[in-house]
């Protein structure tokens, strides 16, 4: 038998073998496993789903935020797709080889296709020993937890499947058995160091790089299902079926048999499922983390790979029908511990950062909503659970007591359930409760009426508008408050709905329903650059002061406002200084999610005392300007624990 029959066996064999293990363990992933998880949202908005592909896979666009590895893997993955019919031609020369006649694959014979290959094979080689001198030598924090062996190992694969491709084209320009040898300076160039060897030699070498060419890539293959690196499979998929919901608009809640929440993995929907797949371990979420950076022992990235391994080894266990005790761990305790899972700020900063579209806010929600069915909340949760259940508010106060703020303004604020206003402003708790804001809401009062606004309020009709409260996984609760406001809101006569605070913000615009077909929302700072635009709102001094502005999360990253609070602080005069975090990558203050009703547990550092340390650090800036009530009590706080009372003042 000849050598080119054999060849031609052995890697028929490994097709088979490698190809079967492949699709078996993917058949066990994603379709035993999925089938398992709940139904999720009917899917539509083809147009922009086909436009994420273009942007955010083929464009990689979020991978840019952190540059050079965002540049790599740029690099990595289109030499993927440029070089994959290499290998399939690999697989063919194998197969065909007893025949000892030649087949090209489509475009193959193009001299453009064969440099565009040559280069983008040395660029891939490159961006692998880039982020191979990442892992090995600099490990950045972000990586701590992750697979780190596994993601060094597959990169020594790509890099020897490159470096056996430059080496076997190499020996085959040698050899004069290549017509486009022109077309490959990096081949030639590599050839040329064993050049002046016999063409017997020559052919062993080529054969050589053939077979660990072709090893290696099904050796890759049968790694990739279950790992970091079967987003190789998953992203596409992933990134075209994300979630096109509003940000700020939670899933309703998933009851199984009386009982809501997730307490079990399979019980996750499959969309979400999917995501625990694909993530890639980057750690990019854990970076960005509030809660982490503050010694909390949540990372977004290590709960999604829990979950992960959680999901796998569940699967598994009901494919056998052999539990081995798996079966009987418990999600919220065993797999995510209760301290993780109640950690969370809710501040969208993971999944605003995660290249990939990984939700890890629904997730954790959902877990959150079987805790709370379940009665297993901490003492201080269930308090203010308890107020806002009986008062509607959290400070444990009565209804009535909600509009005494405004006893001494006359004439007295309009009773929006009385009278028709232009602009109904929903106050929220802690504007209307809170000591220390009393000053500032009677002083937007203030402007308001300079500029003649037409508005009123709910007076003890409102109540608590249920965004953190559905955040901590309360949906009963949030239900009956919604219902409450709803009923406030149809007895009155208004266009239009302002609020101070972006928590209510959110879910009065994402979450609540409409009425009267179309009720529109703003955020004081958006009413304020509206008015200011429009010339009713002018300042006839400058303040001239040097401020820098925080980004609240559910105005900025929820929502996308970060323009109108911007030029309303210009319109004063003030000169307007940027913190390093601005923008969508904004520190959150730490408060979101019910953390303001909980034990803050033990920290290194606040991330509230870390935001005004970032902002001291700015050059002659002596204001913190922020744009939410519990910010405000948040990073007083935060000024006071860190000593800086003399450099900066909250406003």
């Amino acid at each position: 038998m000849s050598y080119d029959t054999v060849k031609s066996i052995v890697v028929l064999l490994a097709l088979l073998i490698f190809g079967f293990i492949f699709l078996r363990q993917v058949y066990q992933l994603l379709w035993l496993n999925l089938q398992r998880g709940q139904p999720g949202p009917r899917y539509g908005q083809w147009g922009q789903r086909f436009k994420a592909l273009i942007v955010y896979v083929a464009g990689e666009k979020r991978l840019f935020r952190i540059f050079l590895p965002g540049t790599a893997h740029f690099f990595i993955f289109w030499g993927f797709v440029l070089l994959f019919p290499t290998i399939l031609q690999a697989i063919f020369d194998g197969l065909l080889a007893f025949t000892g006649s030649e087949f090209l694959l489509p475009l193959m014979d193009l001299g453009p296709v064969a440099l565009l290959q040559d280069l983008f094979t040395l660029f891939v080689i490159i961006a692998v020993s880039y982020d191979l001198y990442v892992r090995a030598v600099v490990d950045p924090e972000r990586y701590q937890g992750s697979h780190k062996n596994e993601g060094v190992r597959v990169l020594i694969y790509i890099l020897t499947i490159m470096v056996s491709l430059l080496v076997m084209n190499g020996a085959r320009i040698n050899l004069e058995a290549d017509p486009l040898a022109a077309w490959r300076p990096i081949s030639m160039a590599v050839g040329s160091i064993f050049a002046g060897l016999s063409m017997t030699v020559q052919v062993v070498i080529e054969e050589t790089a053939y077979w660990i060419h072709l090893g290696v890539v099904f050796l890759f293959l049968i790694e990739l299902p279950g790992g970091k690196h079967f987003h190789v499979v998953t992203s596409v998929p992933a990134i075209f079926l994300r979630n096109l919901e509003p940000r700020g608009r939670l899933p309703s809640a998933p009851e199984f048999n009386g009982d809501v929440g997730v307490s079990k993995a399979e019980q996750f929907r499959w969309r979400n499922m999917l995501d625990f797949y694909t993530c890639t371990e980057c750690g990019r979420c854990q970076d960005v983390c509030p809660s982490y950076n503050s010694g909390l022992p949540l990372s977004p990235k290590l709960l999604i790979m829990n979950l992960r391994d959680n999901m796998m080894e569940r699967g598994a266990a009901l494919s056998s029908g052999s539990s081995n005790g798996v079966l009987n761990k418990s999600l919220v305790g065993d797999v995510i511990s209760e301290k993780t899972l109640w950690a969370c700020t809710m501040c969208y900063a993971c999944d605003q950062e995660c290249p990939l579209f990984i939700e890890h806010i629904v997730p954790i929600v959902d877990m959150r909503r079987n805790q709370v069915i379940e009665g297993l909340v901490e003492v201080e949760l269930q308090d203010a659970l308890a107020n806002l259940g009986r008062y509607g508010n959290s400070f444990g106060k009565s209804a009535r007591a909600r509009a005494r703020w405004t006893r001494n303004f006359k004439p007295k604020l309009k009773d929006a359930r009385k009278e028709k206003v232009e602009y109904l402003w929903f106050v929220g708790d802690y504007a209307s409760y809170s000591p220390s804001l009393a000053d500032i809401t009677k002083m937007t009062v203030d402007v308001y009426q300079k500029v003649d606004l037409d508005f009123g309020i709910l007076y003890e009709d409102e109540n608590n508008s249920g965004n953190d409260i559905r955040r901590v996984g309360e949906e009963g609760l949030f239900e009956m408050l919604v219902e409450k406001n709803m009923a406030a809101m149809e007895k009155s006569n208004f266009k239009t709905i302002v609020t101070t605070d972006p928590h209510t913000y959110n879910t009065l615009k994402n979450e609540y329903p409409t009425l009267n077909g179309h009720q529109p929302v703003l955020h004081y700072s958006e009413l304020l650059d509206q008015l200011t635009t429009s010339g009713k709102l002018k300042f006839s001094k400058k303040l001239g002061y040097k401020v820098t502005y925080h980004d609240p999360c559910y105005l900025g990253r929820y929502n996308g406002v970060y323009e109108a609070p911007r030029r309303v602080i210009e319109a004063t005069g003030c000169e307007l200084v940027e913190m390093p975090r601005h923008g969508d990558r904004a520190l959150c203050c730490g408060a979101g999610g019910g953390r303001i009703w909980m034990d803050e547990g033990e920290v290194k550092e606040r991330a509230s005392e870390s935001r005004i340390r970032e902002a001291v650090e700015l050059e002659d800036v002596t204001a913190f300007i922020v744009a939410c009530p519990k910010d405000v009590t948040m990073y007083r706080d935060a000024v006071k624990t860190t000593g800086m009372e003399e450099k900066i003042v909250v406003k």
